[in-house]
């Protein structure tokens, strides 16, 4: 057959549609993205019979086929769960924290329905919609305010802005750091229109530097919290209680970052001590700015703290209304913070806290089932060892610290690794490994306990009696 003959060949979108298979799948896949996919794989097998890669007829099963693949994939949410087996808890390109199910109970509960967002109930008249939020972190943290923005760089945003626009702010050079995504924190600086004065070097500055730079134009001196990443070796910064009163000599606003957000002492779970914005308000500190997604645990939100008067100057600012949070982050805002009320309940509560202080054994214990089951399901197609190895906190916390933990290897003569990775991520729900020295592992520190029989049934499905071409 011709290439005339060919195109005239190709079935309309409607035939498709009303095949057999198509009429059964509509039931499970909306209209529309049958639809789409249709039109998609026959404008495809029209460009491959006039290119010539095509020369033979085209029959309507093979449309469906492929259709049918693309429509599945077409209705799928863009957004949706996954398995973390890669053991970065707060992994950035996963979400960072998983909220707790309080929390969730009050997002579908707010979500939902109408709530009392900006009303006073005593009153009926409008309030803030930050009154909530801001009473937990003042009994939590004991400062005079706060707020809370869409995130931490917004936080640092709307300060500066508040602030020091068309001043100048005091940075070390050696804390001017990028805070992933490719941004960095001098282009924040300069999106707030404060004049941004660099000090000391990459890794030595001292207070005489923060001296020496202050002027007439000057209005905050900034530090800023390496909080994903280390400095060894000849390296020296100024503690916040100097700072706090070099800039308070001065007349000047100390701001510090601390990125991670740690509303407790990390050292009680035998990793490194993560500076708390608490800790910083008593050396002196006037505002502390700091993540609610990190080591909080909760949703994407920027937190401020300190002073009132300088809080209450950023609540005025038009920028605020730019930043500010939506009912359902602040719903989850809220409910993460009351979990901090219960500390004896918070490891059980908080999903972070819980998987930075599960003990390795308990995860060997359940590396070793994983395997075991593995192995009779798909012995045949991969090769399953455990073994002890490190998980990572990430997400720009803690930098250099790492959890003894508790892994499954798996590897085969039949797939490479990255293979078996994109297999994995191609499954309901998705699961995301990390590969190392040519084998995926599956760390079981974020794999949460209630995922193991998902993860299995999904690995065996994907590979018993798999293809080995």
């Amino acid at each position: 057959m011709g290439k005339q003959d060919l195109l005239r060949a190709l079935p309309s979108v409607e035939r498709v549609l009303e095949h057999p298979e198509m009429v059964r799948l509509s039931e499970q896949v909306p209209r529309w993205a049958l639809t789409e996919s249709v039109r998609q794989v026959i404008d495809a097998m029209r460009k491959a019979i006039v290119s010539g890669e095509r020369q033979t007829e085209i029959e309507i099963a093979e449309i469906v086929s492929q259709a049918a693949d693309l429509a599945n994939k077409l209705s799928q949410r863009g957004i949706r769960r996954v398995i973390n087996a890669t053991g970065i808890l707060l992994h950035t390109n996963l979400g960072r924290s998983i909220l707790a199910k309080r929390v969730m109970d009050a997002v579908l509960e707010v979500g939902s329905s109408y709530s009392c967002l900006e009303i006073d109930l005593e009153t009926g008249r409008r309030t803030s919609r930050l009154r909530h939020v801001e009473a937990l972190l003042r009994r939590i943290i004991g400062c005079e305010a706060a707020t809370a923005v869409n995130n931490n760089a917004g936080a640092v945003l709307l300060t500066l802005n508040t602030l020091a626009e068309g001043k100048e702010a005091i940075v070390s050079r050696g804390e001017l750091i990028e805070i992933g995504g490719s941004f960095r924190l001098p282009e924040v600086i300069g999106k707030s229109g404060t004049i941004m004065v660099e000090v000391g070097t990459t890794n030595r500055t001292n207070v005489e530097d923060y001296r020496r730079a202050i002027s007439k134009k000057s209005a905050v001196i900034l530090k800023v919290h390496r909080s994903n990443f280390e400095m060894t070796g000849f390296v020296e910064s100024v503690a916040s209680k100097e700072l706090a009163k070099l800039a308070h000599e001065h007349g000047l606003v100390l701001v510090e970052d601390l990125g991670s957000g740690a509303l407790l002492d990390y050292a009680e779970f035998a990793i490194e001590h993560e500076p708390m914005p608490q800790e910083r308000l008593r050396d002196g500190v006037d505002l502390v700015t700091f993540s609610a997604d990190k080591l909080l645990g909760g949703p994407q939100a920027g937190v401020i703290v300190g002073k009132k008067d300088l809080v209450d100057r950023m609540r005025t600012n038009p920028l605020a209304r730019a930043l500010r949070l939506d009912k359902m982050t602040l719903a989850a805002l809220e409910e993460t913070l009351r979990l901090y009320l219960e500390p004896q309940k918070l490891i059980e509560a908080l999903p972070t806290l819980r998987m930075i202080a599960t003990q390795v054994d308990d995860l060997e214990r359940r590396a070793k089932m994983v395997a075991a089951t593995l192995k009779n399901e798909v012995g045949e197609m991969l090769e399953i060892t455990t073994a002890r190895e490190r998980s990572q906190i990430g997400g720009g916390s803690l930098p250099g610290v790492s959890l003894e933990t508790a892994v499954v290897k798996i590897s085969s003569r039949h797939y490479r690794p990255e293979d078996i990775s994109s297999v994995l991520r191609n499954c309901n729900p998705p699961i995301v490994a990390r590969i190392a020295d040519d084998k995926v592992i599956i760390d079981l520190r974020t794999v949460q306990p209630s995922e193991d029989d998902v993860l299995l049934k999904q690995i065996a499905a994907a590979f018993a009696g798999g293809d080995k071409s």
